[in-house]
């Protein structure tokens, strides 16, 4: 049975042996990129002892194959996984991964950015912190925004 493209879940994930399997899947592969996001322990100036992210099951998995099958259209890659964890987590635990195979880095290296990018604003996630404040959502930033424009793409997500 073949690897799918998008994971969502709860459990953390071995960024070893999901590039492993990538690798392994398609002789052609000569370069592998991958992002990793953690948990960090502060935001917008607050301490963060905890972050719970919620998703929409089966929208959001929707959501990032049509990111992955832009990636594909734009870049000359050969595949893209996406894991994105659920749940409750805490600093340092990871909580995204994004890697791509192709047979040159350049492109590996951009269509990888191009779907944090792509992550960061379109995709259907929930998150809120615990800060000494007390629980608060999270927003999306006008940053995260213009790293989506310099695809073409425009977002009014913040």
């Amino acid at each position: 049975m073949q690897t799918p493209r998008v994971l969502i879940t709860p459990e953390d994930f071995n960024l070893a042996e999901e590039v492993d399997a990538l690798r392994k899947s398609d002789k052609r592969v000569g370069a592998i990129c991958t992002f990793t996001g953690t948990v960090r322990d502060r935001n917008d100036g607050l301490s963060v002892s905890s972050m719970e992210l919620e998703h929409y099951p089966g929208m959001t998995e929707k959501a990032i194959e049509a990111m992955i099958d832009e990636a594909i259209t734009r870049f000359d890659i050969f595949a893209a996984r996406v894991i994105h964890r659920v749940g409750l987590l805490q600093p340092l635990d990871q909580v995204v991964m994004v890697a791509v195979t192709s047979a040159h880095r350049g492109e590996s290296f951009r269509a990888c950015e191009f779907l944090m990018d792509y992550l960061k604003t379109q995709a259907p996630f929930w998150k809120k912190e615990e800060t000494p404040d007390g629980a608060r959502w999270v927003d999306a930033r006008v940053s995260d925004d213009a790293a989506l424009a310099k695809w073409g793409i425009s977002a009014s997500n913040a």
